[in-house]
């Protein structure tokens, strides 16, 4: 059995290395390693709870207030000893966290070859988002295996030259992921979300992180929420505050105290994933809510200046938006209003993902391990 290491360390990653984790433990061929950076500690178990994965190894690499710099050198520091323990004959990165990058180069430093998972995404822009443009081309220069979710994605890679016999295009594990999870049955843990879910009340859900918003643009984001939030009291708004401070400083006080604005604890995974399917609408700066909430059929405004992920915008489901106070009010009154621009959204098709992202995978894994060969592709 081939050993194939999946190193991950914040909570996006450990949900779409889950489903390729479960698949990597069902090969006749393969066989898993599963290490944790600890890179979203809290955040991370409820994942790892969840999907039933217990990392062989955690780097625990977080201390509070640090740098990049500074997380960039511990991971760095600290992954060889793992790497020579488990001696991996493949490391699997997913995406483009420090860790992915760190660990691209740690891998690559070691001669171990690199599979990188969600590979050929690009904004343009190498500063926005930020760090994670730069981080995903970084890891890319060092992949032995690059697993595009879509063509454009594929095809993002070969115009940068990128050997396309080395190049797979797999789907989004995102999607994988999402369909396990939306089968389930789930139950808020807050009174007033369990309360306004049965009552089937309408609800916009914001998500709002992003370092290249910090600032005016955040505080745009959180005056135009306040005025959709007065504007329509029928309908919830829902903000799973996410737990840097900088963010919350300039989101609660503009919103709190609107009777139908509710402000929560960050969701875990399976009431995130509740959460999307029980919203009308979406308003998110996140990478990964662009490609989970099109598969509800719920429209998307982006707002951000640009995206890494252009299949949605492309499709129709998603819109990209920008931070203004004025438009983020008149585009979103504009689908809460105009049931023919809302279904003109709902009904587009979600191009990142089928349910086989891992199935396929695992197959193109084995084939660079010399122990199997690659199935279909994704056409999306």
């Amino acid at each position: 059995m081939k050993k194939v290491m999946v190193l991950y360390g914040t909570r996006p990653e450990a949900i779409k290395v889950a489903p390729l984790i479960k698949a990597l433990e069902e090969s006749d061929a393969l066989t898993p390693v599963v290490v944790s950076t600890g890179q979203h500690r809290e955040m991370l178990d409820q994942v790892n709870k969840w999907f039933v994965v217990e990392p062989d190894a955690d780097l625990d690499v977080m201390k509070p207030g640090q740098s990049l710099t500074e997380l960039s050198a511990r991971i760095m520091e600290r992954l060889p000893q793992v790497l020579d323990e488990h001696r991996p004959d493949a490391v699997v990165v997913q995406g483009d966290t420090t860790t992915v990058a760190m660990g691209a180069i740690t891998c690559f430093y070691k001669e171990i070859p690199v599979v990188h998972l969600e590979a050929g995404l690009r904004s343009g822009n190498i500063y926005s988002p930020f760090p994670e443009e730069a981080n995903r081309r970084l890891a890319g220069q060092v992949t032995a295996l690059h697993l595009a979710p879509t063509t454009m994605s594929r095809d993002n890679l070969l115009a940068e030259g990128i050997d396309p016999g080395i190049v797979a295009v797999v789907g989004n594990t995102v999607i994988d992921a999402l369909n396990w999870t939306a089968e389930k049955p789930v139950e808020f843990s807050d009174q007033r979300l369990r309360d306004e879910a049965a009552a089937g009340r309408d609800m916009v859900l914001l998500t709002t992180h992003r370092r290249e918003n910090w600032g005016e643009p955040m505080a745009d984001i959180a005056a135009a929420v306040a005025e959709l939030a007065a504007r329509y009291p029928e309908t919830l708004f829902v903000f799973p505050a996410h737990k840097n401070p900088t963010v919350r400083e300039v989101i609660f006080p503009a919103i709190k105290d609107f009777p139908n604005v509710v402000i929560v604890e960050p969701l875990d995974y399976p009431e995130f994933v509740h959460a999307q399917k029980w919203a009308k609408l979406v308003l998110t700066d996140s990478g990964g809510v662009q490609e989970e909430a099109p598969s509800f059929g719920k429209p998307v405004l982006v707002l951000r200046e640009n995206t890494e992920r252009p299949e949605a915008v492309t499709a129709g489901t998603v819109k990209l938006i920008g931070t203004a106070r004025q438009t983020i009010v008149d585009e979103a009154s504009r689908l809460l209003d105009d049931a023919e621009a809302y279904a003109a959204m709902s009904n587009a098709v979600n191009p990142y993902g089928d349910g086989r992202a891992a199935e396929r995978s695992v197959a193109a894994i084995a084939e660079l391990l010399g122990v199997g060969q690659r199935i279909d592709e994704f056409e999306g």
